[in-house]
């Protein structure tokens, strides 16, 4: 049996057309695609109209950096070269029980030599940092940075050659007279 606080709450529901249990989902109603209009028009906004305009400026796409565009090419066109193959000598293998062997210790007079070089290198306030390149080959980095001042020359140099055609397109300006001066009469 129903309780009277139950019964009671049934016929509330059914005097404001409600129904028991949760709300009905409110349905969303289709928005039309308008072709042809302009959606950035200045419209005011009513209370039946569900559709929304976001105004925004179209962007032009984006732009990649030339400079590193030019650098990435370049270093595909010249890729680094493969080292050289090495053929092991396996000649000194059969030479008594335990063959040649790599040489024994480190080269002690290259590295005093190399120590010297260096020392007298920051001595006269040079840089020590290129006695260790092992790879002469350009980074990626390094044709960027070549590629963006070559540009940045270009772009100067044209800059020049405008500003001395507009220059030279523009006429002298007329000479000035002094008010000291007498006028000339026969002007």
């Amino acid at each position: 049996m129903m309780s009277g606080v139950t019964a009671l709450m049934l016929a509330q529901a059914a005097a404001n057309g409600t129904s028991y249990g949760p709300p009905e989902p409110v349905r969303p109603a289709p928005v039309a695609a308008k072709a042809g209009a302009d959606p950035c028009r200045a419209t005011e906004p009513r209370a039946d109209q569900r559709e929304i305009v976001v105004c925004a400026q179209r962007p032009e796409g984006y732009r990649l950096d030339p400079d590193v565009m030019k650098a990435r090419k370049s270093y595909r066109e010249h890729l680094r070269p493969k080292p050289p193959e090495r053929f092991v000598d396996t000649s000194c293998r059969s030479v008594g029980p335990m063959g040649c062997g790599p040489p024994a210790g480190i080269n002690l007079i290259g590295a005093a030599l190399t120590a010297v070089q260096m020392a007298q290198r920051l001595a006269s306030g040079k840089e020590i940092g290129s006695m260790f390149v092992t790879d002469p080959n350009p980074s990626e980095y390094q044709l960027y940075q070549e590629a963006k001042q070559e540009r940045e020359a270009r772009e100067a140099q044209q800059a020049a050659q405008a500003a001395a055609k507009a220059a030279a397109a523009r006429p002298a300006p007329p000479p000035e007279t002094s008010k000291d001066a007498p006028a000339d009469p026969a002007r």
